[in-house]
């Protein structure tokens, strides 16, 4: 269910609609990330985003690519980790994020990809904290392998400022 939420916010965020409404405000940077936050009240979404370094293969269109963590001030979204990719996923090959030795599977759902338990969501955003950079590999609706390397610089100041502002 959270994870249904997250992907009617970010579809929301990025639509045409989404556009005319309520645009995110940007509230920070940190390094490589930066901290928007959109809506008001116990609607208000806190996120930290950040694009990819690298994005291969450099080959094919990959259209818009983010790496987020979003919170909600509802409280239904606490630090929850997920993919935005500019194409649909295979839903039958799941994404994997990698920081340092720990890899962690996601799974895809049309252009996202989201971790499925709270505790391994908890497990990947401490292994971002604690690392430098992050690869996220994912395989396209037409069955095209990529991959993307997101540095973490930043990345702390930029959750602790996401969930403060949507406390």
């Amino acid at each position: 269910m959270k994870c249904l939420l997250t992907a009617s916010l970010m579809i929301a965020l990025l639509s045409p609609a989404a556009a005319q409404a309520a645009e995110p405000s940007l509230k920070g940077t940190h390094g490589d990330w930066r901290v928007y936050t959109r809506g008001a009240g116990k609607a208000k979404t806190c996120f930290a985003l950040a694009t990819p370094d690298t994005k291969a293969p450099s080959s094919v269109k990959h259209g818009d690519i983010y790496f987020m963590v979003a919170n909600w001030a509802s409280g239904a979204v606490k630090e929850q980790p997920s993919l935005m990719t500019g194409f649909p996923l295979k839903s039958a090959r799941s994404p994997k994020a990698r920081v340092g030795s720990t890899e962690i599977i996601m799974y895809g759902a049309d252009n996202e990809a989201f971790v499925a338990e709270g505790k391994v969501e908890q497990q990947l955003v401490a292994k971002m904290r604690a690392g430098s950079s992050m690869t996220v590999e994912a395989v396209s609706s037409r069955g095209t392998e990529v991959s993307y390397a997101f540095s973490l610089k930043g990345v702390t100041a930029a959750l602790r400022q996401a969930r403060s502002l949507c406390s």
